[in-house]
């Protein structure tokens, strides 16, 4: 049985999270504070770990800096309020895996924790991710279809990292931008969209890119096995 930390301050919030993990098999472990949720991700083994931003004592920013400093490597979802940016960036900046803002759909939760434990035991070994012939290596960057180099580099390597890491759940484009692009960018949102359709070219002779579908005012989902 996975074991899942839930550190926030809101009682409805941590009854909510509660029940729906727990209705999923899971084991729950609860913090009403930094400090205590700190202690507990130190002094005991979790397999996942869902975060507030705002929590009094310690904020979810600073746990996820100790944490990652003390060498734990468990992942974690950060929950930040919507209107929220900084936050969000500054979370994956230091070290968490993933975010979601509030309120938020128990299905979308459930498939974000699903898909980061998969990365977390290993779906993919260190060096390489495969996914229907396609393969990406991380330590090159490079990406190649059945032996053939494709021109997939930089951004639009880390764009197909992204979605191969998050198959099924739906990308919002701040998510996207948030993830690969960073609070420090010049850049604005429309350049999600010009990745999103040099990825898709790029793929095109791999028939990967139908698997990428586009959801009209609020992202994309990339839906395959």
């Amino acid at each position: 049985m996975k074991k899942i930390l839930v550190v926030d301050d809101e009682p409805s919030i941590v009854t909510l999270l509660t029940f729906n993990l727990e209705k999923e098999g899971y084991q729950v472990v609860s913090a009403v504070d930094g400090k205590m949720g700190v202690d507990l991700a130190l002094s005991e083994d979790f397999d996942f770990i869902i975060l507030d931003v705002m929590l009094p004592q310690m904020d979810g920013i600073e746990i996820t800096k100790k944490l990652r400093q003390e060498k734990i490597e468990t992942p974690i979802l950060v929950l930040t309020a919507k209107d929220d940016p900084i936050d969000r960036i500054l979370g994956l900046e230091i070290g968490a895996d993933d975010y979601l803002t509030k309120p938020f759909y128990r299905e979308e939760l459930l498939m974000r924790i699903k898909a980061l434990l998969k990365r977390s035991v290993g779906l993919f070994n260190e060096n390489t991710l495969e996914y229907n012939g396609l393969l990406c290596n991380l330590g090159t960057n490079e990406v190649s279809y059945q032996g053939q180099l494709l021109p997939i580099q930089g951004k639009e390597f880390e764009l197909l990292l992204y979605f191969l890491q998050n198959r099924n759940i739906i990308l919002t484009k701040e998510q996207i931008f948030d993830r690969i692009w960073g609070f420090d960018s010049e850049t604005t949102l429309t350049v999600v969209e010009v990745y999103m359709s040099n990825l898709r070219k790029h793929l095109r002779q791999t028939g990967i890119d139908k698997e990428i579908r586009t959801l009209r005012n609020v992202g994309y989902i990339m839906q395959g096995a």
